[in-house]
């Protein structure tokens, strides 16, 4: 059997996971707490006599795919064994119903579980009478980030497309996190297309800074609304990865990350996690374009957690 070596906290997400659901949740933390990259694991399946390929375990544990054919669910069963886990800890799981964008509501995590929020974030989202869990579910994320010539955080735009969970929904509440060293009264915060800049709050110790988005319209249940907006910081210390968390699974996220031509990392790598504390659950190199210095990942399908890119400087 492989050699677990996981830690108290890989195993208290496992265990979780495998208490709560659902089935992709519960296989990214399995293979985390066993430290078993998807190529390995297709190589014991493999030696079982079955065969699955390595893309579909990896629409498995993000949730883009539930397996159903005989043999998928044959692989499921052998996955128990192979990661040491119970007896139907995954097969249970596969016959809970599936939380995706096509349920009537998306399968969702409080978000503060999954970013670990710092006080700051929820007393300021307070003084703006904004919950951390708000009612807008993204449909669609395409976020471009642009990394200084002195290895900063430079900005970071993004198109939004939400849906509204509740009745009389009219703002989105940005939430930034500045590298170290950030100075959060000089970030600036422009609303681009169908939003309009609302209140901005910020905390200098912790680099926070929130911004009220203001929509020209009360979003009805079910309504949707596409918006722009930018913030512009490069006030920070260098930065190494950039990460967004998602407390509602189903949606598409599209991350373009972009360097100065005087500052280029010698290794680009998309990554998730359950939680922005927990091991990773998949990692894999990115390679960096030649002429536009820029490397992207595309999720057609968020699972709820935490993806990015990061980046090794020489």
């Amino acid at each position: 059997m492989p050699h677990t070596g996981h830690t108290d906290a890989a195993t208290a997400h496992l265990e979780e996971a495998l208490r709560t659901g659902p089935f992709h949740l519960a296989l990214r933390a399995a293979l985390a707490a066993r430290g078993m990259s998807l190529q390995r694991v297709q190589h014991h399946l493999a030696g079982r006599g079955v065969r699955v390929g390595v893309t579909s375990l990896s629409y498995w544990q993000q949730g883009v795919r539930r397996p159903r054919r005989t043999e998928s669910l044959r692989a499921v069963r052998l996955l128990e064994e192979i990661l040491q886990l119970p007896r139907e800890s995954l097969t249970r799981l596969l016959a809970r119903p599936a939380g995706t964008a096509t349920d009537e509501r998306p399968a969702a995590r409080p978000y503060r579980s999954i970013v670990g929020a710092p006080e700051s974030v929820e007393r300021l989202l307070k003084e703006l009478d904004a919950p951390l869990d708000g009612g807008l579910h993204t449909i669609s994320h395409h976020e471009n980030v642009r990394i200084g010539s002195r290895r900063e955080l430079s900005s970071r735009e993004s198109h939004h497309v939400v849906r509204a969970h509740r009745d009389g929904m009219d703002r989105y509440v940005a939430i930034h996190q500045g590298e170290q060293g950030c100075q959060p009264e000089l970030v600036e915060v422009h609303a681009l297309e169908d939003c309009r800049r609302g209140r901005v709050r910020w905390d200098r110790t912790t680099g926070v800074v929130v911004a009220e988005l203001l929509f020209d319209v009360r979003l009805s249940l079910g309504e949707t609304h596409i918006f722009r907006y930018r913030i512009e910081d490069g006030t920070g210390r260098e930065s190494t990865e950039y990460m967004r968390g998602f407390g509602f699974a189903g949606g598409q996220y599209a991350l373009h990350v972009r360097f100065a031509a005087d500052a280029l990392p010698v290794r680009c790598r998309r990554f998730a996690r359950l939680t922005a504390r927990s091991p990773l659950c998949d990692r894999h190199d990115l390679t960096l374009g030649g002429r536009h210095r820029s490397v992207h990942m595309v999720e057609t399908e968020v699972s709820t957690g935490v993806l990015g890119i990061g980046w090794e400087w020489d």
